[in-house]
């Protein structure tokens, strides 16, 4: 069976917010992804991470990406 070699989070979040809290919302967001990669044996200071965000109504819908083994030897040749 094929390994996963990416993962990705998304939250959503309302645009009137502080820039602190949304800082703060990143930075949990980064901590919870590297905590999921632990649980499934992917060492999180090995991975090449993304962030996107898209305006949807009254929100913004941030997504945090993780690429590694061979997802992470792909991703330089897509961008």
């Amino acid at each position: 069976m094929a390994r996963h070699t990416q993962a990705h989070l998304t939250r959503r979040i309302e645009k009137f917010r502080s820039k602190d809290y949304k800082e703060q919302k990143k930075e949990q967001m980064q901590y919870y992804m590297g905590a999921k990669l632990l649980e499934v044996g992917v060492d999180p200071n090995n991975v090449i991470y993304r962030w996107s965000s898209q305006i949807k109504g009254n929100d913004e819908e941030w997504t945090i990406s993780a690429y590694w083994g061979q997802s992470k030897e792909e991703l330089p040749q897509s961008e």
